[in-house]
C-alpha cells in the first residue's frame, strides 16, 4: 500500500524545512548586539506574539478542556526551553565554542534514553548508531571550526552548563512529544512559549540588562529570530513532533550546524575548513540512517499487522 502523503510525506518535509529556518538563528545572533538573554527573551516573547492570537481565536474551547497535568508538563517544557538559551548561551562564556557546542549537542542520547524509559518509544541498534554517526560529525564540525580561532581553556563550570542546555533542550523536546499527541499546536506552544518568556524575563531582570535602549536595527533582528527560527524552526518541529518520534527528530536537529555553515558561508563569507564540511556530510549521514532505520522498523510493524488475521474471519472457515 502506498503511505499517505498526509503522514508520511509531509512530517519530514516540515521537519527539512524547520531545521532550516533554525539554521538561521546563529546568523541573526551575530549580527545582534543586544545581551544574549535580551535576543533571547525578545525572540520568544514576539514568536508567542504571533501565534498566541490564533490560539485565543481559534483554539479558545481547547485551552479550557487543558488538564492540569498537560498545563504543569507544558509549563515545565517553556522552562526547559529558557534554561536551555541561558545555560548554553552563558557556557561560551566559560569554555570553549568547541566544547560548549559538542556537549550541547549530545541532546539525542538524552533524548534517546527518555523516549526508551518515560515515553516507551523503542529505540533499535541501527538508531543508536545513527545518534551516534551524527553526534560524530557534529563534534567534527565543532572542532573544525574551533581551529580558526585560538582556544580557551575550558573550565568544568563551562562544560557543565553546556550539559546543562542539552539535557533541558531534551526534556524540552520529549515533552513535546509526550503532549503533542493529545494537545493541539497553537494552545500547547503558547503556554511553553509564555512560560519561556517569564523564565527569561526574570533572568534579564536579575542580569541588570534593559528591556527597551536598542536601536531599531536590534527590534528588526529580535522580529527576525521570531519569525524564522521561533515561528518555522521550533513552532514547526513542535508540529512533527506530532507525527515523528523524538529521537528522530532530536537526532535531524543536529542538522541546524549544517544550515548555519552554508548561511555563514553565503551571508558572512566564512568559509569552513575541510573538517567542518566532513563533519556535515556525517551529520547527514547520521540523520540518514536513524530516519531509514525508523521507516524500516514501521513498514515492519505495518507489515505485522496486516497478517493478523481477523478473529472474525477465521471462525467462518472450514
Amino acid at each position: 500500500m502506498r503511505p499517505d502523503f498526509e503522514t508520511e510525506t509531509t512530517p519530514y518535509v516540515a521537519l527539512v524545512f524547520a531545521i532550516f529556518a533554525a539554521s538561521t538563528s546563529a546568523i541573526l545572533v551575530r549580527w545582534s548586539q543586544a545581551p544574549s538573554s535580551v535576543a533571547a527573551f525578545y525572540r520568544v516573547l514576539f514568536t508567542t506574539a504571533l501565534v498566541a492570537p490564533v490560539a485565543v481565536l481559534r483554539y479558545r474551547e481547547e485551552f479550557a478542556r487543558l488538564s492540569s497535568r498537560d498545563v504543569v508538563v507544558a509549563i515545565a517544557a517553556g522552562v526547559a526551553l529558557a534554561v536551555h538559551f541561558a545555560a548554553w548561551f552563558e557556557s561560551l562564556n566559560h569554555t570553549s565554542v568547541a566544547a560548549s557546542v559538542t556537549l550541547v549537542q549530545t541532546q539525542p542520547i538524552f533524548v534517546a534514553l527518555g523516549a526508551t524509559l518515560l515515553l516507551g518509544e523503542r529505540v533499535s541498534a541501527e538508531t543508536v548508531a545513527g545518534i551516534a554517526v551524527a553526534i560524530v560529525g557534529a563534534t567534527a564540525m565543532s572542532f573544525g571550526d574551533a581551529g580558526q580561532a585560538p582556544l580557551s581553556d575550558a573550565t568544568t563550570y563551562g562544560n557543565a552548563l553546556a550539559l546543562l542546555g542539552a539535557v533541558t533542550v531534551a526534556g524540552y523536546v520529549l515533552a513535546g512529544r509526550s503532549i503533542r499527541q493529545r494537545v493541539s499546536l497553537f494552545p500547547y506552544v503558547t503556554v511553553v512559549y509564555t512560560a519561556c518568556v517569564v523564565a527569561l524575563g526574570v533572568l534579564v531582570t536579575a542580569q541588570g540588562h534593559g528591556f527597551v535602549a536598542y536601536p531599531a536595527r536590534e527590534w528588526l533582528l529580535f522580529l527576525g529570530m521570531a519569525v524564522g527560527p521561533g515561528v518555522f524552526g521550533h513552532t514547526v518541529v513542535n508540529w512533527v513532533l506530532k507525527h515523528l518520534e523524538s529521537v528522530v527528530v532530536s537526532v535531524s536537529w543536529l542538522g541546524e550546524p549544517v544550515g548555519a555553515t552554508l548561511l555563514a558561508l553565503v551571508l558572512l563569507a566564512e568559509v569552513p575548513d575541510a573538517i567542518t564540511v566532513a563533519g556535515g556530510f556525517v551529520v547527514l549521514a547520521g540523520i540518514y540512517v536513524t530516519t531509514i532505520e525508523r521507516e524500516r522498523r514501521n513498514g515492519v510493524d505495518t507489515e505485522h499487522a496486516d497478517l493478523e488475521v481477523d478473529p472474525e474471519e477465521s471462525s467462518t472457515e472450514g
